[in-house]
């Protein structure tokens, strides 16, 4: 696979950490599985693990206040 933003091969099967921001809140959720670009570091994310994403994220909007860090394992 190639990379989407720097065009290299080299995509290597990692995890990553997923930044979003919900309104005032802040979401940190460390160890995402993901293909990261050896050259730029660019993350991909598997449609699988997006969808998982916006389910966490769902949950945490309906409770988070400012800053929220979660591990992905755990909560997947």
């Amino acid at each position: 696979m190639k990379c989407l933003i720097c065009k290299a091969d080299g995509m290597i099967e990692t995890t990553s950490t997923y930044f979003a921001q919900l309104g005032n809140c802040y979401v940190i959720i460390e160890n995402v599985p993901c293909r990261k670009c050896v050259q730029c570091g660019e993350a991909v994310y598997p449609a699988s693990v997006m969808e998982r994403i916006d389910e966490i994220l769902e949950k945490v909007r309906n409770i988070a206040s400012k800053i929220f860090i979660m591990d992905y394992a755990k909560a997947a």
